[in-house]
């Protein structure tokens, strides 16, 4: 209760019932899905700990009930394939 007081709701201008618990269903979902927790090693509790994440390439921000709080994503490393050069045939 603290923590959505201290991050959420004391930030913001709640206006009904209906708000209240449109702002509560999406900081559930932000807080068990992508806010990163300490005690977790900066994972999320729905995170499976059984994927190790791999480094990213890009890492992408997205707001959280307009910009109050933000997530983090990383998007696939994206490995450029060489192409192998043929050596010429200079005579």
């Amino acid at each position: 209760m603290r923590t959505a007081r201290a991050e959420c709701t004391d930030r913001l201008l709640i206006t009904g019932e209906r708000h209240l618990r449109t702002v509560l269903t999406t900081y559930a979902e932000h807080y068990n899905a992508g806010r990163p927790h300490r005690s977790l090693d900066l994972r999320a509790p729905d995170d499976d700990p059984n994927i190790i994440p791999l480094p990213a390439g890009t890492i992408r921000r997205r707001q959280v009930l307009g910009g109050l709080s933000n997530e983090y994503h990383t998007t696939p490393l994206r490995l450029t394939h060489h192409r192998q050069r043929t050596p010429s045939s200079a005579a």
